[in-house]
């Protein structure tokens, strides 16, 4: 699906092919000849959609529907009638084609669905018949006096479509489970694992409606048996994007998941490809921006092997890929508990991990970085890691992350690595409370790069919170050495109050610099 700028002709010859069932008097009567502005962004299906299978296209039909009565809500406001009448029209062709598409692919379509469709199609015909009588009327009063009832059948069709829609979603996910959990074929459950993947890319409304048809169920006792093995990597892939929702997360504590988990990652006999999918899902499920995880109770009862078996991981992973999610599944369970922390810093994580960095092929990008100053940085807050960092140039590390930028320009990317750049100068704020730290940072110049940092918004890509960070490591790191900052730079970065040193930073030009 895609936007084009097109006349009034081509736009019609594009619909016609996914609407032969419409009238093509009525079709062309409903494209005005002239282009209006907001008619230069005219939504419509690409004609390639041969390619996509048959639940792709109703998704992309439904988000067009929804996208136009969005539209006619806003030319409604404003009073446009022949714009709100010809998207009307448009509406309704695209309605009955999905009624008709689905219909053609469907097996079994229930009785409920059979009357939200009439009924839909009904008070489509009544809007579009409505829309029209706006049409020929002038009368300024009357059309006032009848806005309100055009409003209230829009919220009608509106709600309407957005039920059938839920019905058939919700039909063709039990479908889909339905052959996952009766099926003996390998290759018919593969294949409705992929479009149950699929389903769950489509947003988190998906992956509930999933979840709630019994989604993580299914999927969980594929992976406790091993003749589905070669299905266990695609099936964790799909658990890891339902359990981004709360209904999934309940469904995994329900069925002993975390255990389940713990199991695959611990058994040495699965594959690398396996594992990395298992540890995904324990990134997902720990992560720290989800607010519905304190119910994983049973995660603290097997966090010990998990997080071993996940360093281990880390140490033997043969790619990237395998490497971030490893990191990232640690990374978000030093969130989760710090008691985390203790056993990483017992099973020598620091010096795997530090180690790890110095293989660009392993450690190759600003994501995978992002994960392992992660780490460090919840792990500094132990007295132990001091040594260990020392011990692994630790400090070299985190002085590189200092310097960290994106080579794409890629909005994630760019985010990514001013994260890396606050959590390092977080991180060496931490451990700068030990001499030994504070002194190495002070010899690796970490000083000089701080002050830059502070000094120049381009540096740290004008972020406030890598600033933040940079003010206070800067403040550690001259209580230990007071002689590695010129008078000006106290004056200005050390001895005011933190907020008052940031509002100067926040407000200096690029030239003072």
């Amino acid at each position: 699906m895609h936007l084009i700028q097109v006349d009034s002709v081509q736009r019609w010859m594009e619909d016609l092919k996914l609407m032969t069932d419409c009238e093509c008097m009525c079709i062309l009567q409903s494209k005005p000849i002239s282009i209006e502005k907001d008619e230069q962004n005219e939504l419509i299906l690409s004609s390639q959609h041969s390619t996509c299978d048959n639940l792709q296209l109703l998704l992309k039909r439904a988000w067009i529907i929804s996208t136009e009565l969005t539209r006619i809500a806003q030319k409604l406001e404003k009073n446009r009638w022949q714009r709100v009448h010809s998207m009307t029209v448009r509406v309704n062709c695209h309605v009955h084609s999905m009624i008709n598409e689905y219909n053609a692919f469907t097996r079994s379509a229930s009785q409920e669905m059979h009357q939200l469709e009439k009924l839909l199609i009904d008070k489509c015909s009544e809007f579009t018949a409505f829309t029209e009588r706006c049409l020929q009327t002038e009368d300024e009063e009357i059309l006032k006096s009848m806005k309100s009832c055009v409003n209230e059948t829009l919220t009608t069709v509106a709600q309407y479509f957005g039920q059938l829609i839920e019905l058939v979603l919700t039909q063709e996910a039990q479908n889909l489970l339905r052959q996952i959990e009766l099926s003996g074929s390998l290759y018919v459950m593969e294949s409705a694992i992929s479009s149950l993947f699929s389903l769950a890319q489509e947003g988190a409304h998906l992956c509930r409606i999933i979840a709630k048809e019994g989604g993580v169920v299914a999927l969980f006792k594929i992976c406790r048996q091993d003749c589905f093995r070669c299905l266990y990597p695609q099936t964790l892939r799909t658990l890891a994007s339902i359990c981004c929702v709360e209904e999934g997360m309940h469904q995994l504590e329900k069925v002993d998941g975390i255990l389940c988990l713990a199991d695959i990652l611990t058994d040495t006999s699965h594959s690398e490809a396996t594992h990395a999918e298992a540890a995904a899902v324990i990134a997902q499920i720990t992560s720290p921006h989800l607010t519905f995880t304190q119910h994983l109770s049973s995660f603290l009862e097997n966090m010990e092997e998990i997080v071993t078996a996940l360093v281990k991981l880390c140490q033997e992973a043969s790619t990237g890929e395998v490497f971030l999610l490893a990191s990232a599944a640690l990374a978000n369970i030093t969130f989760f508990d710090t008691m985390a922390c203790e056993i990483l810093l017992q099973l020598n994580a620091m010096k795997i991990l530090l180690a790890a960095c110095s293989d660009k092929r392993i450690v190759d990008t600003p994501y995978s970085r992002d994960q392992v100053v992660t780490i460090l940085a919840n792990m500094s807050v132990l007295d132990q890691c001091a040594s260990e960092i020392i011990q692994g140039n630790g400090v070299q590390l985190l002085m590189e992350m200092l310097f960290e930028k994106s080579s794409s320009g890629n909005p994630a990317e760019v985010a990514a690595c001013e994260r890396v750049q606050q959590k390092s100068a977080v991180t060496l704020a931490r451990l700068s409370r030990d001499p030994e730290v504070a002194d190495a940072a002070v010899k690796l110049s970490c000083i000089p790069r701080l002050i830059k940092l502070c000094r120049s918004p381009t540096d740290r890509n004008n972020s406030d919170s890598v600033l933040v960070a940079c003010l206070a490591a800067l403040r550690r790191l001259a209580v230990m050495s007071p002689d590695g900052l010129e008078d000006s730079d106290f004056q200005q970065l050390v001895k005011p109050r933190l907020v008052d040193s940031f509002l100067l930073c926040t407000n200096m030009e690029e030239s003072f610099v």
